[in-house]
């Protein structure tokens, strides 16, 4: 149980991460929303560790080794300009209504994941001391 509750975690810290890259991202274009030629910045994450799940989920997999490599400790989130679109004269590419709203799903998703670690945590120190 500690072990899978370990996994979570890794795999809900990396979630954490994404999100937390992605705020990044819209923090960025919400300040640059008046900017001439901004294009704006983007971050998938989810369907990077939705595609590291199905990994995890079909295949056992077991490190006998500190070097080996675990798919979460490789998933990092890059932050990519969105240059294909560009609805404004001076080419910038942001639009205010579409960030707030990505920032507010992004904020609810960020909050949504602390309190899934929380439980975890919960949960570890609950088996921790029924195990005495």
């Amino acid at each position: 149980m500690i072990k899978t509750s370990f996994n979570n975690i890794d795999f809900l810290k990396k979630a954490m991460d994404g999100s937390w890259k992605k705020n990044q991202a819209i923090s960025n274009n919400i300040a640059n929303v008046n900017t001439p030629g901004y294009k704006r910045e983007t971050v998938d994450f989810e369907s990077v560790l939705r595609d590291q799940m199905k990994i995890n989920n079909g295949v056992s997999m077991k490190t006998t080794n500190n070097a080996h490599i675990n798919t979460y400790n490789s998933f990092e989130p890059t932050i990519e300009k969105d240059r294909n679109t560009s609805f404004r004269k001076d080419n910038n590419n942001v639009d205010i209504d579409t960030e707030m709203s990505a920032y507010s799903k992004n904020i609810m998703q960020y909050d949504f994941l602390t309190r899934q670690i929380s439980d975890q945590l919960r949960r570890i120190k609950i088996a921790i001391k029924e195990g005495r």
